[in-house]
Order: structure tokens, then C-alpha cells, then sequence
């Protein structure tokens, strides 16, 4: 699977995906990165990717020639791709949507700066998507985030496939049960903090219900 992002700030991904999972994933090729700088398909010497809005308000807005140019230029096929807006006011991101994507062999994230993104985008994308009901100064945290739901949901990523079925969200609205490890019993000063018993008997099926009872209902 490849992943695009269309920023000003194309050195803001690096870092992390230098480390951990998506640092393997991109190893072992289950995914390709690329960042493209918005300012390549800018027209003149200043390299302006924004302008004031029309009618008037405080700040700036992303300009619509660059985003356009970009994603001409970067998207080579409209089959089993797409093109997301990262926004506010966008489809909230969940785990659903995450395993919708892991479909697709292409993604291409818009990474808006300043007060947002001239709204003529919308012709030219397939999904606004907003991670949570707050605001950001940019888009490129939001689409690692989707980047990573994405990619810990290929085949491959992970070191067990079963790591995927049985955690919060792979049930719309059921959470995880909880998980304990050792020491089985860990105490600070006078007070002991034990792993529930049933964790320690061995008894699998026992094991099997008590994590379906602890399951919580994410509301």
C-alpha cells in the first residue's frame, strides 16, 4: 500500500515513521511514503501556497492552484485510491473506517495549514476526514494517525494476525477486556495489587467468559 501526503511541511513525518511498527512496515515494503512540498507547483518566486479569504476574516487559506496541481500530478490512477481532505469539519476517523481503507492500494492526504483550504477542493477529493471534534495548526499529525490505524491492519505488520480481532474497536462500540502480566502480584509499600484469579487457573473456557464480562461498551 502507498501513502501520500501533499504538505508545506514535508520533514514533519520522518520521525516517526524512523521508528516502530511503521518503521518495519515501510522495511519490509507492506507500505511505501512519500511526501510532496505544495510549494513545487507553485507559479511564483515566493512559492505562496495561501491568500486571504473573499470576503473578508482573520487568517489565511490555503490556495486552490497548488492542491489541484498536486494531486493531478501525484494521483496516477482512479482505481482503488483515494484522495482525503484532512478537516475539522470532516467524517469522523474510527476503526471501521480504518479497515475500509486497508483495502485501498493508495492514499493521498491533503495536509491544510492556516484557517483551512479554498472549499472549490471538494471537486477534486473523495473524503473530508477529521480525527476528533478539535482543532489542530495542520493536518500531517492527523494523517499519521490514520497512517498508522492503516497500517497495523495489513497483513504482515504485526507480529501475531490475531492482535487485530480482539482489541477495542474491532467490534464497533465493545472496548478491550482488561490485560495483566507478570508479576502476579505487585505490591507497593503494604498494599498488593493481584491479577484476578481466573487469569492463573488455566482454565481456558473460565478465561473465555471472564473476558467477555469485561468487556466494556464503548458509549
Amino acid at each position: 500500500m502507498k501513502f501520500h501526503a501533499l504538505t508545506i511541511f514535508p520533514q514533519m513525518f520522518h520521525s516517526y515513521l524512523n521508528e516502530g511498527i511503521l518503521k518495519r512496515a515501510l522495511d519490509q515494503k507492506i507500505i511505501s511514503f512519500e511526501t510532496h512540498n505544495l510549494r513545487d507547483w507553485t507559479t511564483d518566486k515566493h512559492q505562496s501556497v495561501d491568500d486571504t479569504p473573499y470576503g473578508g476574516g482573520a487568517g489565511m487559506l490555503m490556495k486552490i492552484e497548488p492542491l489541484y496541481k498536486a494531486i493531478k500530478a501525484v494521483k496516477k490512477t482512479k482505481k482503488n485510491c483515494k484522495v482525503i481532505l484532512m478537516s475539522a469539519g470532516g467524517q469522523k476517523w474510527n476503526q471501521q473506517l480504518a479497515q475500509e481503507y486497508s483495502k485501498y492500494k493508495e492514499v493521498i492526504f491533503i495536509c491544510g495549514r492556516y484557517e483551512g483550504v479554498d472549499a472549490r477542493i471538494s471537486n477534486f477529493i473523495d473524503d473530508e476526514i477529521s480525527i476528533g471534534d478539535y482543532v489542530l495548526t495542520g493536518g500531517e499529525l492527523p494523517a499519521l494517525i490514520i497512517m498508522d490505524s492503516i497500517t497495523r491492519l495489513l497483513p504482515g505488520t504485526l507480529g501475531n494476525n490475531y492482535s487485530t480481532t480482539e482489541e477495542s474497536h474491532s467490534e464497533e462500540g465493545v472496548l478491550e477486556y482488561p490485560q495483566y502480566t507478570k508479576p502476579a502480584i505487585f505490591k507497593v509499600g503494604r498494599k498488593s495489587y493481584k491479577v484476578p484469579s481466573v487469569l492463573l487457573s488455566g482454565n481456558h473456557q473460565e478465561i473465555e467468559k471472564w473476558r467477555r464480562e469485561k468487556q466494556k461498551k464503548n458509549k
